[in-house]
């Protein structure tokens, strides 16, 4: 029987001898489309997330777009005003060790000795636009009548003395509050009605001490994940602003309870109890802090999550010789995102991404405050030995975490006067 040309719906003079060039078009379209979805939620990360990273961080995570920081500048223009790079500014630093009283001893590098000083000559510029230094005036006028509150460990209360230094060009707040320990103030600036406060809270959640010898001598602490640390829950309802944040004290010794009974442990050597590692902690400690904010009927303010502060040990561990020596910034190409910061970070922009949401039911504004990047990229800034005299009779190790003041943590706040200003200056209950 003599083969006849059959028509299909591409054409008239389309036979089956055609067919299979169709068929590969159509397959290769398929994967094409299949690729582009696949990769369509990584579009929104910066590129230091997407390469180089390691398997086994990226693997357990689906990356969704949470990441939403485009934000306008001056000139009405947009960009991601948190990727970029360090260049020299030799106008820094705006105020000095000795022009500001704010500085606590362990992050006074210049009182204590450093000898270099460039680590104060940058500034963050952004990809695509310029981020304006952080002007004082225009802050106060920004938050006048207002209040902001910084929710977290030291690393916070080092960022809020930031604040209050690059403000003493201006005016000087009074304090009016402060714990028992001597952990959380509160600040306020008369002339402008502006309060600043930090609540000391460095796992977010309620936590006690149980062993002050613990396994790595640094305590072992008992973290009831699922409650509320009402030493901040209870009193934030009134503020404006409240910039939440957390990471470094929970890689030490801890043991995890959920309604109240022992579920597990991070680095406790006990036999019999579940090691879940660091991670699960971190997670259920910021998904019960985010619960707590959506939780409070009168809290209108809007909630910023500080993203986590990568420190630069080098040839060591923090208590077994490590220290950050560099003097200079690293380039965007010179450094990554990897392994236990990148877990850290993608669990905060996963319980952010979903406290966002519930949120949103009731109006509540979340924000988010990346520095993770250009941290990451300022090996150069911390204290490392210089946070106090060298012959003093101190248990303090190379200080990686911190931040030199003056220092590139005054850059988180030329952020968040980018933010605030975004945010229109509206009241909370507006």
């Amino acid at each position: 029987m003599k083969y006849q040309p059959m028509e299909i719906p591409y054409g008239k003079n389309h036979t089956l001898q055609n067919t299979p060039k169709i068929v590969f078009q159509i397959i290769g379209t398929l994967i094409l489309l299949t690729t582009i979805l696949l990769y369509y939620p990584l579009l929104g990360y910066p590129s230091f997330l997407l390469f180089k990273t390691s398997s086994s961080s990226t693997s357990s995570h689906n990356f969704h777009e949470v990441r939403e920081h485009s934000l306008s500048v001056s000139s009405g223009e947009k960009c991601d005003i948190f990727t970029g790079e360090w260049v020299r500014n030799p106008d820094a630093p705006y105020y000095t060790n000795t022009t500001c009283w704010a500085i606590h001893d362990h992050q006074n590098c210049m009182k204590y000795g450093r000898p270099d000083s460039e680590f104060m000559k940058w500034k963050w510029q952004p990809d695509g636009c310029d981020l304006p230094i952080f002007n004082p005036a225009q802050f106060l006028e920004v938050v006048r009548g207002k209040s902001l509150a910084f929710v977290g460990d030291s690393v916070g209360r080092n960022q809020m003395q930031s604040l209050i230094c690059l403000l003493s060009r201006v005016v000087y707040p009074v304090e009016v509050w402060q714990n028992k320990a001597g952990t959380s103030t509160r600040w306020h600036y008369e002339k402008y009605n502006f309060t600043v406060v930090n609540f000391w809270t460095p796992h977010l959640v309620k936590a006690k001490e149980a062993d002050p010898n613990g396994p790595t001598l640094t305590g072992l602490f008992n973290l009831y994940l699922d409650e509320f640390d009402e030493s901040w829950t209870t009193q934030i309802d009134e503020f404006d602003y409240v910039i939440i944040s957390g990471g470094h004290w929970f890689f030490r010794p801890e043991m995890y309870y959920e309604n109240n009974k022992l579920v597990g442990c991070h680095y406790c050597q006990e036999k019999n109890v579940t090691d879940l590692q660091m991670y699960y902690g971190y997670r259920k400690a910021f998904r019960t802090a985010f619960k707590a904010i959506n939780s409070l009927e009168n809290y209108k303010g809007v909630t910023f999550l500080r993203t986590f502060s990568p420190s630069h040990f080098e040839n060591g561990i923090w208590n077994k010789g490590g220290n950050c020596v560099k003097q200079k910034p690293f380039a965007s190409n010179e450094t990554h995102l990897e392994n236990i910061d990148l877990e850290l970070y993608m669990t905060q922009l996963e319980e952010f991404k979903t406290a966002e949401k519930e949120g949103m039911k009731r109006g509540l504004k979340f924000r988010l405050l990346d520095t993770t990047q250009a941290m990451l990229m300022r090996p150069d800034g911390h204290p490392s030995r210089y946070g106090h005299l060298p012959g003093a009779n101190v248990t303090l190790y190379n200080d990686c975490v911190h931040w030199c003041l003056p220092g590139p943590i005054d850059t988180w706040n030329d952020f968040l006067l980018q933010m605030l200003k975004m945010e229109g200056g509206k009241s909370r209950d507006s």
